[in-house]
C-alpha cells in the first residue's frame, strides 16, 4: 500500500472502481456556440486528472453507458483558480466541508501529486463513455485508488452537493393542534 491511510497504487488490470484517480484523462468539452440544436457540435479535448464518482457496483456490472468523473487538483492549483482557498480561513472551510462545490482529500504521496492535499471539483462534473474510460485506464501502467472509508466520504460529499436545494417555504402543518406521540 502506497499511503497507509488514504490511497493504494493498483495495476492497470484492477478494473475501474469508484475513487480511482485517472491522470491526464482527455475530456471532451463542447465549445459554446449558443445552441446545442446544431447538427454538428464543436468540442475541445482538455486533459484533467479526474476521480471516478460512479458507484463501483454499477461499473463492475457494466450497468452504465457513461461514467461520472470530476477534476482533481492539488490544493495549490485549486487555490490558483479560487483565491479564497489560498488563505487559512478558506482552507479550513474546505477541510470542514463548508464548501459544497469542492471536497478535500488527504495528501497523496504517490504519482504526480507530490505529497499535496487534493481537491475534487464538484462544480465541473463530466461524463465519459464507460468503454473509453476503461480502455484509457487499462493503458496506464499503474494508477491510484482512494481507499475506504475516504471513498465513501467522497461519495457522501458529492451526494450532499448534488441534492442541495433551497425552497422558498416549507409545507405548513396540516393540523395546528396535532402532536406526535412520544417515542
Amino acid at each position: 500500500m502506497a499511503d497507509s491511510q488514504w490511497y493504494d497504487v493498483i495495476s492497470s488490470d484492477a478494473g475501474l472502481r469508484q475513487g480511482d484517480i485517472i491522470p491526464r484523462c482527455p475530456v471532451l468539452v463542447p465549445v459554446d456556440s449558443g445552441s446545442l440544436s446544431q447538427e454538428e457540435i464543436s468540442a475541445e479535448s482538455i486533459e484533467y486528472n479526474v476521480i471516478v464518482l460512479s458507484q463501483s457496483c454499477d461499473l463492475v456490472q457494466d450497468k452504465l453507458d457513461l461514467v461520472i468523473v470530476c477534476p482533481l487538483f492539488t490544493l495549490d492549483k485549486y487555490a490558483d483558480k479560487n483565491p479564497f482557498f489560498k488563505n487559512p480561513k478558506g482552507q479550513e472551510a474546505l477541510n470542514r466541508g463548508y464548501t459544497p462545490g469542492a471536497h478535500l482529500l488527504g495528501p497523496c504521496r504517490v504519482g504526480q501529486f507530490g505529497d499535496n492535499y487534493l481537491v475534487v471539483d464538484f462544480l465541473s462534473t463530466f461524463s465519459i463513455p464507460l468503454p473509453s474510460l476503461k480502455g484509457y485506464a487499462e493503458n496506464l501502467e499503474k494508477r491510484v485508488r482512494l481507499l475506504s472509508p475516504y471513498r465513501e466520504h467522497l461519495s457522501q460529499a458529492f451526494a450532499r452537493f448534488f441534492m442541495r436545494v433551497g425552497l422558498p417555504t416549507g409545507i405548513p402543518p396540516f393540523h395546528k393542534t396535532f402532536e406526535f406521540p412520544p417515542d
